[in-house]
């Protein structure tokens, strides 16, 4: 909920009147006010001051009414950490005026169908559930809720809609029956069975083919990694068997029961789900995250067993939580440690388990990555003498699973270990000095930056032991890369033991082959140190190109006086003298490619052009990763190289050593991001440049111009149909790149995991190798990442790439991948 400001400025002498209309306006603003923090720490109970507002707003009724609806509907939908607060609010109206009751009911209907219309699925379930638990307040009668739950059910039985269409509408419903199973089942037992059958049935038949591709792990042990419906269909069938008890729902309208119990209910209006849209966006499905079980929180209260509702009822409110307090850090984490019956539970463990599993959620976090790292900052503080001993217990167990996580939640795991570290050793008072990073890893390095380097690596050295390419070792080879590039490379060497020297990054250093005189007989060496000169004195293009003529070709025949083939030589002599003389910062290298960009683009001509120049950024950086994601990304932004030979480049032989390296998937990854922007960047403007003929013509019809408006008119719309007809052209042109980048990185996955399942099965070797488990991963996440985008394409995939022939180990990947939108 927002708070208006009000300004004063401008109001001139109109003091009396600004008054006068400024009064309802502060009346409304208390009103939001009052409803907004009802529930929050009081010295009243929660009953009398939910009595006391119903008792305000219905005095306020007459005049505000509407203002109270939408505030009530938003806090509805915005804020469902609350509901059972809130439905108890409109219990308490309902049963002083009815008609309002009413009302608001048909609001709430009105708000849910606009909330499916645009795609607002995660609020959907909230307003819901909120209706839901209106039957417990007497607001709403029992079996026109229970209608609603069958038209919902009855989705299943669409055909040729997708999976998660039919998934959504039936998480909805049993997502509510915690809060309202009780009192229905009560009530229309044969509806409610019946329901339940035709649910089971349609779990029963699900495709399950896309698990595999959003588990955090992939072994089942310790804790399973269930698919999120199926784990909740097994708590609701146990909180069936318990008779519909649960015990961790705060429930403040059964104190009002006397009174709510005399109001008369309303019937929902029929309400049948709207039909499936091709553009519809509905929820991907997720797999439960577990770390924890009773035996992890060996004091104080039992935590809930995985297939118990309190353990889907903790876990959703903390969630509820987490969504509506996330921009304010300290806020989130105050409202995470009081949680209603905290002592009834190991509310530490609940919240690093939720907070884990949103981190590691594929394929992507619900919120900012960074927000994760201040909120458990925060919860640290607040709770330094029990939480983190959680979270050193939760450390050990990632960092001992790591063999086992998915690449991708590798990538993003590293830093809640370095905090850890820094409680028990009470420098938490420097947890306000960080920087954020998208990954785990960046965070962890980064945050060894702000605490001196300083941790017991010797606890790792069981990653020494083992072979370098398997997860652990690589973890800690990338958090020394990331922590140099926070600090210099003497310091990494200084902080690690001497053990780990294997793991420690090369000094990032420019390697330039024309350096001294043992490279005299190098083809090209007198040519770089005249091109030296020449860009020392400041010479022009001109001048560069007339000696880069000079430059023999090897790929040319002596009988070939043409000249005009790739010329490897005149870009590797250029390219490394221009680098070395521009190697002493970021700053000094994009003015060079700034200020010798037209002779880069014309020598990157050619397909062949651009490979070897990415080539020669590789060979003069190697050993400063940083630098070549930077380069690489100046030079896509500045068309001295395209999307398709960037990614031709990180899959050819050259860089097959590097494969499995962090900072190639950060290349490939902004690469694809470059190129999707850039397709909507000029979808967009073709979209504009539509819209705003449309305008101008329906504007023209509306005012009946004349002769010589019509005439300026036509040539108006002659511009701007000719600007749409190029812009149309453009877009068809960038969707063509677009979908052949996508095509270029999936063939060459193809190629390289067929060639190494040939060479496995040819030596009878198993197939599960560190790399084979690492490409997999990768293949993975590009779907993941960018399915938006790749689903455009899926014909042309599956009729060029993922045919029936391939191997089914490979085919497996896509098959995953299309159940997600099944």
């Amino acid at each position: 909920m927002s708070r208006r400001r009000h300004s004063d400025e401008n109001d001139g002498g109109q003091a009396h009147k600004r008054r006068r209309t400024s009064e309802p306006i502060e009346i409304e603003d208390r009103l939001e006010s009052l409803i907004c923090r009802v529930g929050e720490k009081s010295t009243s109970s929660l009953e009398s001051n939910l009595e006391g507002l119903a008792g305000v707003l219905e005095a306020d009724l007459p005049n505000y009414k509407n203002k109270i609806l939408r505030i009530l509907c938003a806090v509805a939908r915005l804020l469902p950490e609350k509901l059972t607060v809130y439905t108890t609010l409109v219990g308490l109206l309902n049963a002083r005026n009815y008609n309002f009751g009413g009302e608001f009911v048909e609001a709430m209907i009105r708000q849910l169908k606009e909330t499916l219309k645009n795609n607002l699925y995660n609020e959907a379930v909230y307003l819901v559930r909120f209706l839901s638990d209106l039957v417990n307040c007497h607001v709403i009668a029992a079996p026109s809720m229970v209608a609603m739950f069958e038209n919902f059910v009855s989705v299943t039985q669409e055909e040729d809609v997708p999976q998660v269409r039919s998934d959504w509408f039936v998480y909805v419903v049993l997502s509510c029956l915690p809060w309202v199973g009780k009192e229905l089942y009560e009530k229309k037992d044969v509806e409610m069975d019946r329901l339940l059958s035709q649910i089971e049935g349609y779990l029963k038949r699900r495709v399950k083919t896309h698990v595999q591709m959003l588990q955090v792990w992939t072994a089942e042990k310790p804790h399973p990694q269930e698919e999120y419906l199926d784990c909740l269909w097994a708590q609701i069938q146990k909180l069936k068997k318990d008779r519909w008890q649960e015990r961790h729902i705060l429930r403040p309208y059964i104190a009002f029961d006397s009174v709510l119990c005399e109001a008369l209910q309303h019937n929902l209006p029929p309400f049948t789900p709207p039909g499936h849209m091709p553009d519809a966006q509905y929820p991907m499905p997720r797999v439960v995250f577990r770390m924890f079980d009773y035996t992890d929180a060996p004091e104080g209260p039992v935590m809930p067993g995985s297939h118990s509702v309190e353990r889907f009822v903790i876990e959703e409110n903390l969630h509820c939580i987490i969504k509506t307090h996330w921009k304010e850090r300290k806020t989130c984490a105050a409202q995470l440690l009081s949680y209603p019956g905290k002592n009834k539970i190991p509310l530490n463990y609940h919240i690093v388990e939720v907070i884990f599993g949103e981190l590691f959620q594929l394929p992507t976090p619900p919120h900012i990555d960074v927000l994760y790292t201040t909120l458990l900052i925060e919860l640290c503080k607040l709770q330094p003498g029990s939480l983190p001993q959680v979270l050193a217990q939760a450390t050990e167990m990632l960092y001992m699973r790591l063999d086992t996580m998915n690449t991708t939640c590798i990538d993003r795991y590293g830093k809640p270990i370095l905090y850890i570290y820094c409680l028990r050793n009470n420098f938490h008072q420097h947890f306000l000095l960080f920087f954020p990073y998208s990954r785990l890893i960046n965070w962890f390095s980064h945050h060894l930056s702000n605490f001196q380097f300083r941790w017991s690596w010797d606890d790792w050295a069981d990653c020494l032991t083992v072979d370098l390419e398997k997860p652990k070792p690589k973890f800690v080879k990338e958090v020394l890369e990331k922590s140099m590039r926070l600090s210099y490379h003497q310091r990494i060497v200084d902080i690690v033991p001497p053990t780990f020297s294997v793991l420690i990054p090369a000094e990032p250093i420019f390697i330039y082959k024309y350096l001294d005189e043992t490279a005299s007989t190098l083809p090209g060496y007198q040519l770089s140190i005249t091109l030296g000169n020449a860009i020392k004195n400041r010479a022009t293009n001109e001048e560069i190109l007339t000696i880069l003529k000079e430059v023999p070709n090897p790929n040319q025949e002596d009988d070939d006086d043409e000249g005009e083939s790739f010329n490897p030589l005149k870009i590797d002599v250029f390219l490394q003298t221009l680098l070395h003389l521009a190697a002493k910062s970021f700053s000094h290298s994009f003015s060079a490619l700034a200020k010798f960009h037209e002779i880069l683009k014309t020598l990157a001509d050619s397909d062949e052009g651009k490979l070897h120049t990415l080539k020669v950024i590789y060979e003069v950086w190697r050993n400063h990763p940083q630098m070549i994601a930077v380069l690489v990304d100046k030079m896509i932004r500045t068309q001295i190289v395209d999307c398709a030979a960037v990614a031709n480049w990180l899959f050819s032989q050259d860089m097959a050593h590097e494969f499995t390296r962090l900072y190639i998937w950060e290349i490939l990854h902004s690469t694809i991001r470059k190129m999707n922007k850039h397709v909507q960047k000029i979808q967009k403007e073709l979209e504009e440049a539509k819209d705003k003929l449309e305008k101008q013509q329906l504007k023209r019809r509306d005012s009946g111009d004349d002769e010589d408006m019509d005439k300026n008119s036509e040539d108006e719309d002659g511009q701007l149909e000719e600007q749409i007809e190029r812009l149309q052209e453009k877009v068809e042109s960038a969707q063509s790149e677009q979908k052949n980048l996508f095509l270029v990185i999936f063939q060459r996955f193809i190629m390289l995991l067929t060639e190494h399942l040939v060479r496995c099965e040819t030596g009878s070797v198993d197939i599960s190798t560190p790399w084979y488990k690492n490409c997999v991963d990768r293949l993975q996440q590009i779907f993941l990442m960018h399915h938006v985008t790749i689903q455009q394409y899926m014909g042309t995939l599956e009729n060029l790439l993922f045919t029936a022939e391939l191997d089914h180990h490979i085919l497996a990947v896509y098959q995953q991948f299309c159940a997600l939108q099944l």
